[in-house]
C-alpha cells in the first residue's frame, strides 16, 4: 500500500505528488515542475527516493525533474515518446516561459503501454493515453491512477498544443471510461475525482 501526498508547483498550480510504498519506505516523485522545498525536506525526512516519473512532457511537470533526480540519485521514467520533449524547449514550451530554464535531459527508463514497475513492494502500471500530447500517459497503482492533464474533475486536456489530437483524447477518455472499477484520481492540475464520478459528471467521458 501506498501514501500520497501533493504539492502544487509553478504558477499554474501543476499537482506534484510523492508516492510512498509503505512497507519499504521508497519513494517516487511524480511530474516535478518546480522546486517544492516542502518535498525536499519531507523526502529528506522520509524514506529513499528511487524515482522521478513524468506523465508528459510539458515545462510545468518537468521543469524541476532533473535537478530532483540529481539531488537524490533517482532514475527518470516517462514513456517512449517523452524524451522528445525533454530535449526540445519548443515541444516542453519552456521557450516561452523565461522564468524556465530547462536543460535538455533524458529518462533513464522508458515505458511502453501497459509496462509495469515495482516500487518496493507496489506494482506501478504505465497506460498510454495521447490526446493532451502525444506522450501523454497515466499511471495506475493501488486503488490510484494518476492521470498528469489526460483526465482533470469533470474536465480532460487540451488538445490544441503542439502534437495534441482530439481523437486521441477521445479513445484515451473512453479507454480510462472503461477500466474496471473505480479508482481515485489524481490529475496533473485541479482536485482529485474518482473514476464513478467522472463516468457520471465528465461531458466527454459520458459522451464516449
Amino acid at each position: 500500500m501506498t501514501d500520497i501526498k501533493v504539492y502544487p508547483v509553478t504558477e499554474i498550480m501543476t499537482n506534484c505528488y510523492l508516492i510512498t510504498d509503505k512497507d519499504t519506505g521508497y519513494m517516487a516523485v511524480v511530474d516535478p515542475g518546480g522546486k517544492s522545498e516542502k518535498l525536499i525536506d519531507d523526502i529528506k525526512s522520509g524514506g529513499e527516493l528511487k524515482y522521478v516519473i513524468l506523465t508528459h512532457g510539458h515545462y510545468d511537470h518537468i521543469g524541476y525533474a532533473k535537478q530532483l533526480a540529481s539531488m537524490f540519485i533517482a532514475e527518470i521514467i516517462c514513456g517512449e515518446y517523452t524524451n522528445e520533449f525533454l530535449n526540445n524547449n519548443l515541444l516542453n514550451h519552456s521557450a516561452f516561459h523565461p522564468d524556465f530554464n530547462i536543460e535538455p535531459f533524458s529518462g533513464d527508463i522508458i515505458l511502453s503501454d501497459g509496462d509495469c514497475f515495482n516500487l518496493g513492494k507496489t506494482c506501478i502500471k504505465y497506460i498510454y493515453t495521447p490526446g493532451h500530447t502525444k506522450d501523454s500517459g497515466c499511471y495506475i497503482f493501488d486503488n490510484n491512477i494518476i492521470t498528469g492533464d489526460t483526465l482533470f474533475r469533470e474536465s480532460f486536456g487540451r488538445t490544441d498544443l503542439p502534437t495534441g489530437n482530439d481523437d486521441d483524447m477521445i479513445n484515451s477518455i473512453r479507454r480510462l471510461k472503461n477500466i474496471d472499477g473505480n479508482y481515485i484520481v489524481y490529475p496533473g492540475h485541479g482536485m482529485m475525482s474518482d473514476l464513478d464520478f467522472e463516468r457520471k459528471y465528465n461531458y466527454l467521458m459520458v459522451r464516449v
